[in-house]
């Protein structure tokens, strides 16, 4: 079991043309790893200053040498949590910020060159590193799926049609899922992008006084991992599974900010409940990472839909990334240090990862470190003649077999 802090970022992106026609100014500074708000009321005295694993400066020009672009955010996050699903482990990426904030642009981008987010990003990049694959005892099998949850309703992105909401039930085991929730096979990246592309048409998006194309729904990408190796020695296959999560919430919004009316407010409201229920989540992970005493207290994650799906990604099983996303503008302030203060508990957050095999693998990489204790003790009793691999008598792989099976007997 490993345990690791939620990695946390933050990125600030160029004003919006709402805030270049209230001429906005920018009240975020950013060096190195840290980050500075300063009040617009009290610019000199209010400044507030937060460190993070990453601050990413995106608020200029490619031309501007500190200027963050999509591929320095994934060869940093998105990149080391793909390692890490190589590894077997449970892996997740969530964006989270104020509407309008630069959320999907930083998860999902646009199609130009350049422009992909991290997840067309890292699902290139799978296949890619799957490709260079030259062991034939090593397989590799690809799952996707693509969901919202809209209203506190689970819909299916890849299944447009089917009626009614998908219930979220919870294995003993494996945690919370979806069921009934399509999990489709893919063996390369075109396949993964064109169901990318399907299930974002099908996404739920309306305009707002804050955003032109307001995500009105939280996004979950689904991608699971196998591994399958078969052991020479023994003859039997292993299994590494990774399920890796990629997520992008929709934006916080205040109401007099948005103008939101009718189904536009139902929606806010609900959006509102699920982050503010997440935030609850963060500060109670939080809190019981300070104070080792309240392990016991209760985790909200039953709340809403989004923070019971999340469990495992927030305080469980899973190697975690959260990238905040920041409006530079002074309108915006308040949002923006929620939004920081916000991304600040979360670093304190620990999840106990650990890798998904099977029993069989487990066993013979017990078996192996049995094997070279064994070989060990050989070599201290003066008997290594026996290992020799140019002795008459038996070569190492001979004994190292015969061991093996003595154990597995």
């Amino acid at each position: 079991m490993t345990s690791a802090s939620v990695k946390v970022a933050v990125r600030v992106r160029p004003f919006n043309s709402r805030e270049l026609g209230r001429n906005a100014k920018c009240v975020i500074q950013m060096q190195g790893n840290s980050t500075c708000i300063s009040s617009p009321k009290q610019p000199k005295d209010g400044a507030k200053n937060f460190t993070f694993d990453y601050s990413y400066w995106s608020h200029t020009t490619p031309d501007d040498q500190n200027f963050a672009s999509q591929r320095q955010v994934y060869k940093d996050i998105g990149e080391e949590m793909l390692v890490h699903a190589f590894e077997g482990y449970n892996v997740c990426i969530f964006a989270y910020g104020q509407t309008g904030a630069g959320k999907s642009y930083t998860m999902m981008g646009k199609q130009e060159p350049g422009q992909e987010g991290i997840i067309p990003q890292l699902c290139e990049d799978l296949f890619h590193r799957t490709g260079e694959n030259t062991d034939p005892d090593l397989t590799y099998s690809v799952e996707v799926s693509y969901m919202e949850i809209y209203c506190e309703r689970v819909r299916d992105l890849l299944n447009p049609t089917s009626q009614g909401s998908l219930r979220v039930r919870e294995h003993p085991i494996l945690g919370p899922y979806v069921e009934d929730l399509s999990k489709l096979a893919v063996t390369g990246f075109t396949d993964i992008r064109e169901l990318m592309d399907e299930g974002n048409k099908a996404r739920t998006v309306a305009a707002t006084n804050m955003n032109e194309t307001s995500s009105r729904s939280h996004a979950v990408f689904t991608i699971v991992f196998t591994q399958k190796r078969r052991d020479q020695m023994t003859s039997l296959d292993t299994e590494k599974v990774s399920k890796i999560s990629l997520v992008d919430l929709a934006g916080s919004e205040r109401a007099d900010s948005s103008g939101a009316k009718g189904t536009r407010l139902k929606e806010g409201a609900n959006i509102n409940k699920s982050l503010t229920t997440l935030g609850k989540v963060i500060s109670a992970l939080a809190e019981m990472q300070s104070n080792k005493k309240r392990k016991s207290d209760f985790i909200p994650y039953r709340d809403s839909v989004l923070t019971w799906l999340l469990k495992e990604n927030l305080g469980g099983n899973s190697r975690t990334a959260m990238i905040a996303a920041l409006s530079p503008a002074d309108i915006n302030y308040e949002e923006t240090l929620s939004t920081l203060r916000y991304a600040d508990r979360a670093k304190q957050i620990r999840c106990n990862a650990i890798i998904n095999e099977d029993p069989n693998a487990k066993l013979i990489r017990e078996l192996k470190a049995e094997v070279d204790r064994l070989r060990n003790l050989l070599f201290s009793q003066g008997l290594q003649e026996l290992l020799d691999n140019t002795g008459p008598t038996i070569n190492a792989l001979q004994v190292e077999h015969k061991l093996f099976m003595q154990l597995l007997e």
